[in-house]
């Protein structure tokens, strides 16, 4: 049972893998693609336009991503679409707008 004194603690282990991945998620240029997914899906290629980076960085930044479970590719014909596959992202970057505005307006 917690208590003010005592409360319920997340395992350490756990706690170190949500740094890791926070680690990743730790980046100007990640964070826009992920606000960008999360109204849609979008290639490599407009991706890296979005953030005024060549293609081949905006896809270590995917690949990154896509390690610790944010992203998955969606291959169709000769294009990958990327989209968002941890729904908790939509948390984390709505307290980062919030902070930090959004720079809309």
């Amino acid at each position: 049972m917690a208590t003010a004194s005592n409360p319920k603690l997340t395992d350490l282990a756990a706690l170190a893998e949500a740094a890791e991945c926070l680690k990743t998620l730790a980046h100007p240029h990640r964070l826009r693609i992920v606000q960008m997914l999360l109204g849609g899906r979008y290639t490599v290629g407009e991706l890296a336009e979005a953030c005024e980076i060549p293609s081949h960085m905006a896809s270590e930044h995917l690949r990154l991503m896509q390690r610790c479970g944010f992203l998955k590719p969606d291959r169709q014909g000769r294009c990958t679409y990327y989209e968002i596959a941890e729904p908790h992202l939509a948390s984390i970057m709505k307290c980062i707008e919030s902070r930090f505005g959004c720079g809309c307006g």
